[in-house]
């Protein structure tokens, strides 16, 4: 009974034993490997903790637990893909300056437990998405947004922090490719000393911190724009009805001391024009207007401002043959970078159905 409990022994999903096969099962024991410097004994007893932790912890059960997904949904959820096709899971502190939240969270030693499994559920869930086979996806990427984490809470978030590094820096190696906190408040830096003391070097290199005005810039850098929440300067929305991911942004360069343009040219009238923009850390004169090919028609202004923060979308019922042009004017002596799509849709003009 125990020889065949041996051969059924598995993790994330992959069998363990040589005898079974398994496409990914190199890759997972791999990872433990990797995690002790491909020192043959400190892994294989890395592996069993692990298995005794899971086995004792029901953790592949934790991801049918539905009430940690409720409770603790609004402080970390799983969205879209990175540039390489890893899933991404963004953290969010700022959760937490909501008192009863807070309390709800940090109130006993008990309910801190509570939340820290769901950290767990999350963490099994984003690895439901990996591909654990040869030059398949086997990590992910996590963003944490510190933006609004209240200092009263520091000394709480800081030790489950801990915990949480200690659970995944043990029982889930090499599973996280990098760790990028954006909008870190001043403590933070002073935390992150701390912290350190409890990586190995290892993860240490696997920390990114970007800086309040970079942070746009940073994430982009590992995740493209179509993909990117707009509310870090992206232009992927939640419950989007115009775009999907699949719609990728093309990307525009633009100089210091610069103008430039975007034009959507639409032919076939009783369409709607749909576009997304986003400048990268903005800072610029942004304007949009439809310039009819009529040269008896008049232009329409739909847009001119300075833009700041997330990024932008408007549409625009096309009645005539014409263009969406937007202008950018980019006032500092910086380079920047814009992203943009569109698309149009047939409509029929309200009126019309009113009629």
């Amino acid at each position: 009974m125990a020889r065949e409990r041996l051969r059924e022994i598995s993790l994330w999903g992959v069998p363990l034993m040589p005898s079974k096969a398994h496409e990914g099962t190199d890759v997972v024991l791999r990872k433990f490997l990797k995690a002790k410097d491909y020192k043959v004994n400190e892994a294989f007893d890395m592996l069993q903790k692990t298995l005794i932790w899971r086995r004792e912890n029901d953790i592949d059960r934790i991801i049918d637990d539905q009430d940690l997904a409720a409770e603790f949904g609004n402080a970390g959820y799983l969205c879209s893909r990175d540039r390489e096709g890893r899933p991404v899971c963004y953290h969010v502190c700022g959760v937490f300056k909501d008192r009863l939240f807070y309390k709800k969270t940090f109130g006993t030693h008990l309910k801190g437990d509570k939340f820290l499994r769901w950290r767990i559920q999350l963490m099994e869930k984003a690895i439901q998405k990996l591909n654990f086979r040869q030059g398949g996806v086997d990590s992910i990427l996590q963003v944490f947004d510190l933006k609004s984490t209240p200092i009263h809470g520091t000394k709480e978030i800081n030790s489950l922090s801990k915990r949480t590094l200690f659970l995944f820096q043990n029982y889930y190696p090499e599973l996280v490719h990098k760790n990028i906190i954006v909008y870190a408040p001043f403590w933070f830096y002073t935390s992150q000393v701390l912290f350190s003391r409890f990586m190995n070097q290892r993860n240490k290199k696997k920390f990114i911190l970007a800086r309040p005005h970079k942070v746009t810039q940073t994430l982009l850098k590992s995740i493209a724009a179509e993909h990117l929440p707009c509310e870090y300067g992206g232009l992927r929305r939640n419950n989007d009805d115009d775009f999907s991911p699949s719609v990728k942004a093309q990307e525009l360069k633009i100089k210091g001391s610069t103008v430039s343009r975007v034009e959507f040219p639409v032919k076939e009238l009783g369409v709607t024009l749909t576009w997304d923009a986003t400048v990268v850390g903005w800072d610029v004169t942004y304007k949009e207007e439809f310039i009819p090919d009529d040269e008896g028609s008049y232009s329409v202004l739909l847009q001119n401002q300075n833009v700041e923060g997330s990024s932008t979308r408007n549409s625009f019922y096309i009645s005539e043959p014409g263009k969406i042009v937007i202008t950018v004017e980019n006032g500092t002596y910086k380079k920047k970078k814009m992203y943009y799509r569109s698309k149009a849709r047939t409509t029929v003009p309200m009126y019309i159905l009113l009629s």
